[in-house]
């Protein structure tokens, strides 16, 4: 029992000193601290009773009171104390001394204004609301009464002096000069009573201004010299160390002068501040419009403010007051000055939360700006959280969200699981590519394909490449064909010799006549590569298992896949941003190119397709896509397939995966292609000999010329292959295209028209209840 009376209560305190951490600050000693349960920095000031006289003590108890009673965000804020005979200990929130702070900021290249007026204005506040609310003097105000917690915040200490405004002069504490001596440089000039009763403290607010801004006062008469304070602060000291006690300001008039247009603390961080202070009662528009003229000021806040101020407001205004995507701009800004860890604990959590968001702008958002938190995302939440919830996109109805999902494959591919890339992300592509409406989405899978391909395991690799890219050529947008080429080219290590020149070749040869410039450039440059490769395994057989050594390679880990050249997934991103920002009477998601080009618009193959952009089309259009698509080669079928196409004899393999054909999944029967032929009578003026996939010259240029009636161009290339007159046999001058198609069409609807009449005729007239047997 006795020993429960003798126990020592500092060892019972919730709270432990950090070893070497002492500073000294007035009559106390400053240590870092913290909570033994839980680990919470503080700060704890220790007076000793022992080091101290009596006066110094009667000090300590008055400041340890008033700490206890006085509540204000300015004020250094109470957290635990203990008192015993041998000890004072004051547990406050982590701060640091105002002196200490500056230092380290003159170190790393001196603190900004922005800070310190900021800084300034919380000390002022605090000082108005002692004097006009509290009834209340500091009576200590001075750089050592002032301190810095982490955020960069000032709070005003240094209570020991402080007392009512009313007090009997028998029962007041001590003066600041009578306890420490060296003090008496920052007492006013006149006596104590020779002015309002806030001159005294307004002064050293003055002395506080000098010293902030040119290092500790040597003497009064150091006053008069301004040195490095602000030009638009200048008007404003003058007043509070004027020789006039009664002229000087109130604390709070001081304060509404500096924030005059044009004074020292009219800026944006102070705006901001005063802004983060009240924003609970803000309404939604405001808050709306701060977050995003935050983003452009960040830059210039300083870095502690923005990670221990700015930080948990935006995260609180996500949470809880639906402020939706316009808090992301300026949160990933703030996390560029977050540790690793700092970011896992902080900004993760939240940024998981956002995936499983249906609001669109916030999606969309995120895909855009994924580049700036994939590194402190684990390959497991990337799984099994954020990935279900992506792949949303590849089926939205805005081609900008199915465009951005498609591009952060290439961030998120080296995190996932075998089966999401090679089963789900692969299903996804393959639906894209055969059935999207938009050509830039098509052209930018095909080289996200081709560049995640790495990560593929050899199985899909064999299944699926070859079948993409080989649809890719036949893609009526120029850009896609363009892309499979390349492709074909960037993955050359995945095929072993016989598919090179049975599978790859073939199709690329096909590319060489085709009508865009840069298909066909390319195209020849992948051939050479290819046939580069097959010459020198048949120079030299041994060669072949170096050639081959990637074909049945595992999957590559994350970054093994750095660049390849020539092409980027950004090439085509600037076109789905024109479809949706395309003029009124335009549907957002609706085929936007291989449509026939409307009178005084652009032709796609006139300059370059990846960049040019392309303009939605008309609701005809829309009927005529699936001719067009099927003209041009385009494989209706969604799947891909290793399995040898089997074209000549119209048929055409379902994929391995099972996935089925999409136009009979939605009842419909693929489009029949159409025929083509050169009208009777009618001739090239060049002739050519060779036959180009077992077709005659004829049919294959009567081919091209049905291309570009379905779409690609109203005029052919004119650096491609023939001329581009015709001339009829007998060499009377040729019609020109289109007056031929119009001659075309009407023979056939003539002809048509004959063989109604004679089916017609031939039935006879049918006699009311009865029916006619043939």
């Amino acid at each position: 029992m006795w020993s429960f009376f003798a126990r020592d209560p500092v060892k019972d305190f919730n709270y432990e000193i950090l070893p070497e951490t002492q500073e000294t600050s007035g009559i106390w000693t400053l240590h870092r601290g913290k909570r033994k349960i839980g680990g919470e920095p503080v700060s704890v000031f220790v007076y000793e009773v022992s080091t101290g006289t009596e006066e110094q003590a009667q000090l300590a108890k008055a400041a340890f009171k008033r700490m206890k009673t006085l509540r204000h965000p300015n004020i250094l804020a109470y957290v635990d104390g203990l008192e015993t005979e041998k000890s004072l200990y004051l547990v406050t929130e982590q701060v640091t001394s105002l002196a200490a702070h500056l230092k380290a900021q003159s170190d790393r290249g001196g603190s900004g204004e922005l800070e310190i007026s900021w800084g300034l204005h919380q000390i002022v506040k605090a000082v108005s609301f002692l004097v006009n609310d509290c009834h209340l003097l500091h009576n200590n105000l001075g750089i050592w009464s002032v301190f810095v917690d982490r955020a960069g915040e000032w709070k005003l200490g240094g209570l020991d002096h402080m007392t009512p405004e009313n007090e009997d002069a028998s029962t007041s504490l001590p003066s600041a000069k009578a306890v420490h001596p060296d003090m008496d440089k920052y007492d006013p000039p006149e006596s104590p009573n020779g002015g309002e009763k806030w001159a005294g403290d307004v002064w050293r607010l003055g002395c506080l201004i000098w010293e902030v801004f040119n290092g500790p006062l040597p003497r009064t008469t150091s006053l008069r010299s301004l040195g490095k304070i602000p030009k638009a602060l200048v008007p404003h000291y003058c007043e509070l160390v004027g020789a006039n006690a009664r002229a000087r300001p109130n604390p709070a008039r001081f304060l509404q002068n500096c924030r005059a247009r044009g004074g020292f603390l009219s800026n944006n961080f102070v705006e901001s501040n005063l802004f983060l202070e009240e924003i609970q009662i803000k309404d939604p528009a405001e808050k709306h419009q701060f977050f995003q003229d935050l983003s452009e000021n960040l830059d210039s806040f300083p870095e502690d403010f923005c990670k221990h101020k700015v930080l948990p407001q935006l995260l609180t205004a996500f949470e809880f007051g639906n402020a939706g995507a316009v808090v992301l701009t300026p949160l990933f800004k703030v996390g560029k000055f977050l540790s690793a860890e700092e970011y896992q604990q902080k900004i993760i959590p939240v940024i998981v939360k956002m995936f499983s968001s249906t609001d669109r702008a916030m999606r969309i958002r995120l895909l855009q700006q994924m580049e700036q938190f994939i590194q402190y995302l684990n390959d497991a939440a990337v799984n099994s959280q954020i990935f279900p919830h992506v792949v949303h996109g590849f089926t939205d109805t805005n081609p900008a969200i199915r465009e951005q999902t498609v591009k952060s494959m290439l961030l998120l591919a080296p995190k996932l699981n075998e089966s999401n890339v090679n089963q789900e992300l692969m299903r996804h592509f393959a639906r894209l590519q055969a059935r999207d409406e938009q050509g830039p989405i098509r052209c930018n899978t095909t080289v996200c394909l081709g560049k995640i391909a790495p990560y593929l395991n050899a199985g899909t690799r064999q299944r699926v490449l070859i079948s993409a890219f080989s649809r890719a050529t036949k893609d009526p947008f120029p850009a896609s064909r363009a892309a499979g080429v390349l492709g074909f080219a960037a993955t050359h290590n995945y095929y072993n010799v016989t598919e090179s020149a049975a599978r790859v070749l073939p199709t690329l040869c096909t590319l060489t006549v085709d009508p865009d410039k840069n298909v066909r450039d390319q195209a020849f440059k992948a051939i050479k590569s290819f046939l580069t490769k097959l010459e020198t395994v048949s120079e030299d057989p041994t060669k072949l298992a170096e050639i081959e050594k990637d074909v049945m390679s595992s999957a590559q880990p994350a970054g093994a896949a750095a660049s390849w050249a020539g092409w980027a997934v950004t090439g085509v991103s600037s076109l789905t941003s024109k479809l949706i920002r395309t003029g009124p009477g335009a549907e957002v998601g609706g085929p936007a190119d291989n449509t026939p080009v409307a009178a005084g618009t652009a032709s796609p193959r006139t300059g370059n397709p990846v960049t040019d952009g392309v303009s939605l089309a008309s609701s005809e259009a829309v009927k005529k896509q699936s001719s067009d698509w099927s003209s041009s080669g385009w494989d209706a079928d969604d799947s891909w397939s290793n399995e040898k196409e089997a074209d000549s004899q119209g048929q055409s393999s379902p994929g391995e995966d099972g996935w089925g054909n999409d136009w009979e999944e939605e009842g419909r029967t693929a489009p029949a292609t159409k025929s083509a032929a050169l009208p009777e009578g009618v001739r090239l003026a060049s002739e050519y000999d060779w036959d180009i996939k077992g077709d005659t010259q004829t049919d294959f240029l009567a081919n091209v010329s049905q291309r570009a009636g379905d779409g690609w161009s109203a005029e052919p290339a004119g650096d491609w292959g023939a001329e581009e007159s015709w001339e009829s046999v007998d060499g009377s001058p040729g019609l020109s295209k289109a007056e031929l198609a119009k001659k075309k069409r009407e023979e056939r609807r003539k002809e048509l028209e004959a063989k109604r009449a004679e089916r017609k005729a031939a039935k006879g007239p049918l006699k009311l209840g009865t029916r006619k047997l043939d």
